[in-house]
């Protein structure tokens, strides 16, 4: 039975609202349900439940993550540890250190074994596309160097062709030493370590010419052996970004470890410390330092977290500068690179607000 042309057009036009009407209500829902979603944190929850943040570290890196005498993790690996337990848990002291090899690093943060990485661990592209990982946030800007015996006469590294070179396996040094030598037209027979400790031993004990690592560990190194006369090379072989890696996929998370990295920096900017954190929460008028202390504005809403996040870093663990002045400012290892930007450097934090 045909239909009048007029009942059709307007049959279709009730439908056509009854579309409009249902769609926006039902992308506004399936909205709010991703956004609820995207807040959500299975790390975030663990670390709540647990009361405790996992970290891998290396333990045997000098400045960077080592007892000290009383069995305490020192080093600016391990206060950025603790900086992420001050913002999540508001106790920077809820940390338990894993102490992780090069080869089992990575394995132990994408198995869960560990919330975070922060062990020395250079940011690169295959690292960040191919294993699951991500970096949060650069703590120490370094790169490859070369450490001698003073006795052996080398000033370049260009003079250890046909050397014997100590290598920890497992790391990206292994690759910038190879890529070095190769685009120089020089040789060189690589001895391999598992362990950083062991490295240092045998390099000492004679079995390699030179030893190429991170130039701040091996700026760290010296300086507890100030009798051996040792020399770390002018050139820096590569540039390695190192700090923070989290596993991909716990955006939360991520955001979190981050932002913990931009407070510490952010700190030092503004000139708020351990020792003045409390009293520039009481009584300061710049804005800026009023979002960071969380007097102002929702940023810890924003992160899932107290308001008092930020506070929390600051006053338990210190700004980015005192950070560096407790840990590898004693060891003679000059911050360079890692100055904040205002002086020179490429440290920097994005706006907190």
């Amino acid at each position: 039975m045909a239909r009048p042309r007029h009942l059709v057009l307007t049959l279709c036009g009730i439908s056509a609202a009854l579309v409009s009407l249902l769609a926006p209500a039902s992308s506004s829902a399936q909205s709010q349900e991703g956004n609820a979603a995207s807040s959500r944190s299975a790390t975030l929850d663990a670390v709540r439940a647990r009361r405790l943040v996992l970290c891998g570290v290396s333990g045997e890196s000098p400045g960077f993550s080592l007892p000290d005498s009383r069995g305490e993790m020192r080093g600016l690996d391990a206060d950025t540890c603790r900086a992420v337990a001050a913002s999540v848990l508001g106790d920077a002291k809820l940390v338990r250190f894993v102490p992780l090899s090069p080869q089992a690093r990575f394995t132990a943060l994408q198995s869960g074994e560990v919330d975070l990485l922060v062990r020395n661990t250079s940011w690169t592209l295959t690292r960040e596309a191919s294993l699951g990982l991500t970096m949060a946030w650069i703590n120490f800007h370094d790169g490859t160097a070369f450490v001698v015996k003073g006795d052996a006469g080398v000033t370049s590294a260009k003079g250890l062709d046909g050397a014997t070179v100590c290598l920890l396996q497992g790391t990206t040094t292994e690759l910038d030493v190879a890529a070095y030598f190769r685009a120089n037209g020089l040789s060189f027979t690589p001895v391999l370590f598992g362990g950083v400790t062991e490295t240092g031993a045998a390099f000492l004990a004679g079995r390699c010419d030179a030893w190429a690592n991170d130039a701040s560990y091996l700026g760290a190194f010296r300086a507890t052996q100030p009798d051996k006369g040792l020399v770390i090379l002018p050139e820096r072989i590569s540039s390695e970004p190192v700090g923070a890696m989290v596993r991909k996929g716990d955006d939360s998370w991520f955001d979190l470890v981050r932002w913990t990295g931009a407070a510490l920096v952010a700190a030092e900017e503004a000139g708020v410390t351990s020792a003045n954190a409390a009293e520039q929460r009481r009584t300061t008028a710049d804005p800026s330092v009023q979002r960071l202390l969380g007097t102002q504005g929702d940023l810890g809403t924003a992160l899932g977290v107290d308001s008092a996040w930020a506070f929390n870093i600051i006053s338990q663990v210190g700004n980015y500068g005192e950070m560096w002045e407790r840990n590898l400012a004693p060891l003679g290892i000059e911050r360079g690179a890692n100055r904040l930007a205002s002086r020179g450097g490429l440290m920097y934090a994005p706006p907190m607000r």
